[in-house]
């Protein structure tokens, strides 16, 4: 029968003409009682051999096929067979049948629709009992292709051709979802345990969504099972993961794409891997589905993630008294948003765990809302929960959205509250230079600044702009651990230039990433007749501090992972940011503090604490090869002290590095070559 009809329309002298063999395949329902007889599976295997027709006929005949009513009824009733049995044998035809229609839906996206309506199309004839009338567009593709005149035996048939008008115009909304059986089937292929069946059905169900019209989007939206087929998928896969998974295993499936989710075979197998890459891989497709979509589509599956996934099931588990539960969820999180693309998708995720309508918080509030509860699992009894937290938040910093920064940061700093007021703002770094007031400092402790071995050309204390020059910036920072508590200097690769070179890349990244934001270029400038305001640098940032001040009895992970935290926020390329995380000179408000000034009380607690260690010198400098790999790990006396000064070491000349790349010392916007140790 395909040869014929193939041959019939290559014989065909008018183009678009149906030939007497393709009249009689329409008017005697031949389609109807193949598809009756693949049904029944009679004889055995006629299944297979009735999708494989379809497929072909649908493929190779040129004449349009889809809008006649004894195509359109037995292609629904096909498509009803198929994805509906996990593992079926016929799981290969099935796709290469939704393969094509897919095709044709691609050459002419208007059919979506029509495909879509499925049995409620056919329904709506049967009880109206007339025939279906055509659009303005079809019915002059149906007079052009299909002259009446020309083929008086085909009249009947072709008078119940099936291009109904979309639902949006002939119809109104019911509220309910009809059947959609395009999508059931290849949400049911999606599932298969094939990788090449489930690959190609989900590569048609994107093919499906990304060329859907407006009408055939709202029509995906709220009249099919699309969109809650498709998120209780992954919410199923979530749940089939263990209850419990270590959060060193699931940041090793890093890069689970959809189009590769099983896990990569070289990495160390652990219970519970399978299901995790399975989930990471579909949600990553969601991701990406939501990217290529209709937006109508995307904000719609956005939605239906943000609250079938995030609120239903994460939210509990984040907030649950078990510790387990919040290191599984709040890892998974993290997984999550490295994997997350899509805008529309972001938006949900950053709303979901920072708040609608972020307002400054007050010292007193209590955690009302998800996100002062995972600030508080920042500052956890339990170690683990406090690092995969902050994972988290380091994680959500690193994402196109203006609204983290201004959430967990900005909107405490606006107003600039932390700064005196009543005084007229510095000329110069010396005006505000009172560490000699400390008591913690002594002069012994000053004159032991970082010394340059060739000193540089003299720099004006302040810019043009009236900012702290660079050069004091860096030095400050460079000069903030004493010389006794200093061990880089005797190993090689550890010098300040390193750490210029890797903030150099990460700045570049951070300011092509809010360049959008339409940041300004400076603070607003104090108002000095204005009276002084209680300034709260929020939760965020005091839960940093807090965790900063105790960086000398803070085990070494945690030490790392919260200047790491900090590193990112001194990158952003804000004047609020720039000031109150990394210009040392700034007339603090009283009452209020700085990342400066508490990394001086900490210096200040050291220079106490060395006393009391004997040969501190030498343990340090054992602890530092320790961490580098370059000596057996053995336990020492004051171990955990003596690793927070060498992070504190490090992380000092990593902030130098920052205000290094960020304002080099000639130019605003010149990035010189990166200085040698003790050069700026």
């Amino acid at each position: 029968m395909l040869d014929i009809l193939v041959y019939e329309e290559r014989q065909q002298t008018a183009a678009g003409e149906a030939g007497p063999c393709l009249e009689y395949l329409l008017q005697h329902k031949i389609l109807e009682t193949l598809c009756t007889l693949g049904k029944a599976e009679y004889p055995p295997g006629m299944r297979q051999q009735v999708f494989q027709f379809f497929s072909k006929v649908l493929a190779q005949v040129q004449h349009p096929l889809l809008h006649y009513l004894n195509v359109h009824r037995p292609v629904q009733k096909l498509l009803r067979l198929g994805g509906t049995v996990p593992g079926s044998q016929t799981e290969k035809e099935e796709v290469q049948f939704t393969t094509v229609l897919c095709s044709k839906i691609q050459q002419d996206p208007a059919l979506l629709t029509y495909i879509l309506e499925g049995k409620k199309i056919v329904s709506r004839k049967k009880s109206s009992k007339e025939p279906i009338t055509l659009p303005r567009e079809a019915a002059s593709i149906q007079d052009k292709d299909h002259p009446h005149s020309k083929s008086p035996d085909l009249s009947p048939c072709k008078a119940q051709a099936l291009t109904a008008q979309l639902p949006a115009e002939t119809e109104e909304p019911d509220g309910g979802v009809g059947e959609s059986n395009l999508i059931t089937s290849l949400i049911g292929l999606c599932k298969s345990k094939k990788g090449r069946v489930a690959l190609k059905a989900q590569e048609n169900l994107l093919l499906l969504v990304s060329v859907a019209s407006q009408a055939a989007a709202t029509y995906l939206v709220h009249s099919s099972p699309c969109c809650p087929a498709i998120v209780e998928h992954l919410c199923q896969l979530y749940q089939s993961m263990p209850t419990f998974l270590d959060p060193a295993d699931i940041a090793a499936l890093e890069g689970i794409s959809w189009r590769l989710p099983s896990a990569p075979s070289d990495e160390a197998s652990f219970p519970g891997k399978d299901a995790l890459a399975a989930f990471l891989g579909w949600f990553d497709y969601c991701d990406h589905l939501i990217t290529e979509a209709h937006v109508v589509v995307a904000d719609a599956l956005a939605k239906a993630v943000a609250e079938k996934l995030f609120m239903e099931i994460l939210q509990p588990h984040l907030l649950h008294v078990s510790e387990q539960s919040v290191l599984t969820s709040t890892a998974l999180l993290t997984a999550m948003l490295r994997q997350l693309h899509s805008p529309a998708l972001l938006r949900e995720a950053v709303a979901f765990l920072l708040g609608a309508d972020p307002q400054p918080a007050a010292p007193e509030d209590g955690p009302r809302t998800l996100c002062a509860h995972l600030i508080g699992h920042c500052d956890h009894l339990s170690d683990e929960i406090s690092i995969t937290t902050l994972r988290l938040f380091e994680e959500l910093l690193q994402k196109p959205h203006e609204q983290v920064l201004r959430s967990l940061v900005l909107c405490n700093l606006e107003g600039r509250h932390y700064v005196a007021r009543g005084s007229p703002e510095p000329e110069s770094y010396e005006d505000t230079l009172d560490l000699e007031e400390d008591p913690y400092f002594t002069d012994g402790f000053l004159n032991s600044s970082f010394q340059p071995s060739a000193k540089p050309p003299p720099a004006p204390a302040t810019n043009s702009d009236g900012k702290t020059a660079v050069t004091e910036i860096v030095n400050s920072f460079l000069c903030l651990v004493p010389e006794e508590a200093k061990t880089s200097a005797f190993l090689e690769e550890t010098g300040y230039d390193t750490y210029v070179h890797d903030a150099y890349g990460l700045f570049q990244e951070c300011s092509s990433r809010v360049s959008p934001w339409g940041w300004p270029l400076g603070p607003t400038p104090l108002d000095p007749h204005e009276p002084e305001r209680p300034f709260f640098e929020g939760h965020f940032l005091r839960m940093l501090f807090d965790r900063m001040s105790r960086i000398l009895e803070q085990p070494y992970s945690l030490n790392l992972q919260v200047t790491s935290v900090l590193s990112r926020l001194a990158l952003f390329p804000h004047p609020l940011i720039h000031e109150y995380l990394l210009d040392p000179y700034i007339n603090l408000a009283p009452g209020c503090r700085s990342l400066f000034s508490v990394l001086v009380r900490v210096i200040g607690d050291l220079m106490q604490r060395i006393q009391r260690v004997p040969q501190f010198p030498g343990k340090l400098l054992l602890v530092r090869k320790q961490l580098m790999g370059q000596v057996p790990g053995e336990q020492l006396d004051h171990q955990t002290l003596l690793q927070g000064v060498v992070v504190l070491e490090e992380f000092c000349k990593e902030l130098a590095a920052i205000a290094f790349v960020k304002f080099p010392p000639h130019s605003p916007h010149l990035h010189l070559s990166p200085p040698q140790e003790g050069h700026v």
